[in-house]
Parts: C-alpha cells; sequence; structure tokens
C-alpha cells in the first residue's frame, strides 16, 4: 500500500494521475495548505521540504518516503516497469520534455498564478514575464506535438503524465490553449482517460 500525501494543485494531480494509470494500491492523506500541514513536524518527516506530494511506500521490508513529483514518477516507473520507453532515444526524448515541465513549464506558471491571484502588488512586466514564458513554452510543446499521439512517439509516458495537470489547469484558466491545436487534441485524449480524470479528483481516502 502506497500512502500519498498531496493537494489540489498540478503537483498534487501529476501523483495521483501516475498511482491510477500504474493500477497501485493507494490511501490520499489531503495536506491543506492553506492551513500550514505542509509544514508540520510529522509532514517535514515525510517531505523536509515540506512541499507536496509526496508518498510513502509500504510495499518493501522498510518503508521508503519519496519526495518531488518527479521523482515519484520516477520511482513509481521503476516500481512497476510501466511509462518508460524501451530504446534510449526514446527514453532521453521522454527526458527532455519531462524536465521542460518540471524546470520550465510548472515554475513558470505557478508564479504567474501567484502573482494573479495572490500578491497584493500585480506588477505588469512580472506577469507579462511569466505569460510569456508560459505560452512560449506551451506552443513549443504545441509544435512537437504535431502528428504525434503522445510525447513519445504513440504510447503515453511519464512526459505525458507530467504534463497534462498544468495543461488542464491553463485550458480551465483564465490563459488559453486556444489556437494551439496539436496541444489541446493531446490534452483531450488526455483528460479522456479514466486514470487521469480519477487522479484529478484527488478524494481522501476514508
Amino acid at each position: 500500500m502506497i500512502d500519498l500525501y498531496s493537494y489540489t494543485t498540478p503537483n498534487g494531480y501529476r501523483v495521483g494521475i501516475m498511482l491510477e494509470e500504474c493500477g497501485l494500491p493507494y490511501r490520499t492523506h489531503i495536506i491543506d495548505l492553506r492551513s500550514g500541514m505542509q509544514k508540520t513536524p510529522e509532514f517535514l518527516a515525510i517531505n523536509p521540504n515540506g512541499k507536496i506530494p509526496a508518498i510513502v511506500d509500504h510495499d518493501g521490508a522498510k518503508p521508503i518516503s519519496v519526495f518531488e513529483s518527479a521523482a515519484i514518477l520516477f520511482y513509481l516507473s521503476e516500481k512497476t516497469g510501466r511509462f518508460m520507453p524501451k530504446t534510449a532515444a526514446a527514453r532521453a526524448e521522454m527526458w527532455e520534455w519531462q524536465m521542460i515541465q518540471a524546470s520550465g513549464l510548472s515554475p513558470m506558471i505557478g508564479q504567474l498564478f501567484y502573482f494573479m491571484n495572490y500578491a497584493t502588488e500585480k506588477p505588469e512586466s512580472v506577469l507579462k514575464r511569466y505569460r510569456d514564458e508560459t505560452m512560449r513554452l506551451l506552443a513549443l510543446a504545441d509544435q512537437h506535438l504535431k502528428g504525434r499521439s503522445f510525447f513519445v512517439g504513440d504510447e503515453i509516458s511519464l512526459a505525458d503524465i507530467g504534463w497534462i495537470p498544468v495543461v488542464a489547469t491553463v485550458a480551465n484558466s483564465n490563459l488559453t490553449i486556444d489556437g494551439l491545436d496539436h496541444l489541446k487534441a493531446w490534452c483531450d485524449r488526455m483528460t479522456a482517460r479514466p486514470a487521469v480524470q480519477k487522479g484529478m479528483k484527488l478524494v481522501a481516502s476514508s
């Protein structure tokens, strides 16, 4: 059994989607970021960085804690043997797009949403920087997905699981992916998957 500690953000959804796609049994614990649960001693013992998501895998001789969503996806891929391309070239391509999401798109859109929704001051130059870079990376993905079903060939990989909660969040925000037809078609394919739908509901276990 795996314990998932998460919240209703793209980073949190990502791991829920992966667990559902892998068919692994898990329990969800909602870490309410608004109340500061991520900074409690109990949670910091699991993730000293004080951020969601994190998991604790109880399947082995000793529990294994893993934090950071990209690291969790890789751990679960190794555990199940799923969503990792078979050839070196395909794996390299997958990691390229996974890293663009983890180090580029997610930080940019995270800062953009913070300044749009929570900051008391909203400098237009700051908003423009984060908005422009977010849209540049989405346009880059749109061109990559031209003629492709998924980020790497015709099979879903970690890159798709990494990108989908961010793109789905953008599509439902005051940004838009209108005009990015290849990205939108990919988003529609991904959000039609039952595992994606269930992973993005993030319902606490009773």
